[in-house]
């Protein structure tokens, strides 16, 4: 298989710092060599912003999500599967709308729901409102200017492990069609979940929050809390 990897080394407009970081750590570790032994022919690409550029979080993060949506369209035009490894969350508006968010469902494992909007957060963190911003509840205009974006429906949304969520978060989610599946009910949920969309995507965003793994087994990040996967 043809792979290109596709790195984005920021954290809230901050270049290789705290999660940040972790993109070019598993580069670093070998991923790539590692997915070559498994036969696939890797090809790699860093983000990068302009140095000399003002570095605002959501005006960097919006750029980023327009960076990444046009190097996934390239990758599967070329036909090469895209894997990307991002700081942010938020980067997934970016990954859905290269892939064409008119046809996309969403598996989105994380040990939080991340569907906050600007009135319902607490602590300012953007990256808590990526799911907000894929089901189009807020954020509207600035990710119009994500090439291929669109809302995704709510029943075409998956979360997978969540369990850290905010009171007025949750009780967005419970006013959506967005599926909930708790970590005791991957085995079962997931594979119905996946077969009451299958007629009506053509791909499948799979997101990977490692912070979704249970906290007492592997601690991904400062956002890890017990309960999760293993």
């Amino acid at each position: 298989m043809e792979i290109q990897v596709l790195a984005v080394p920021y954290d809230s407009g901050n270049r290789g710092v705290r999660m940040g970081a972790g993109p070019e750590a598993l580069l670093k570790a070998g991923l790539e060599s590692a997915l070559r032994e498994k036969g696939h022919r890797v090809h790699t690409k860093i983000a990068e912003l302009p140095a000399n550029s003002w570095h605002a979080e959501i005006q960097t993060s919006f750029e980023l999500m327009r960076m990444l949506s046009s190097a996934v369209e390239g990758a599967v035009k070329s036909g090469r599967f895209p894997i990307v490894l991002a700081g942010n969350c938020n980067t997934a508006v970016g990954t859905i709308a290269g892939l064409g968010a008119q046809s996309t469902g969403v598996a989105w494992f994380d040990a939080h729901a991340d569907f906050n909007t600007p009135e319902t957060t607490a602590s300012g963190f953007l990256d808590g409102t990526a799911v907000a911003i894929i089901t189009g509840r807020c954020w509207t205009q600035l990710a119009a200017t994500v090439p291929g974006f669109e809302p995704v429906p709510d029943d075409r949304v998956c979360l997978i492990g969540a369990r850290d969520i905010d009171s007025l978060e949750g009780g967005l989610l419970d006013q959506s069609a967005v599926e909930v599946i708790a970590p005791r009910q991957l085995r079962s949920e997931l594979s119905r979940f996946l077969g009451s969309i299958k007629q009506r995507v053509q791909e499948i965003y799979v997101h990977l929050d490692l912070d979704v793994l249970d906290a007492e087994v592997a601690t991904a990040n400062k956002y890890a809390v017990a309960g999760g996967l293993s």
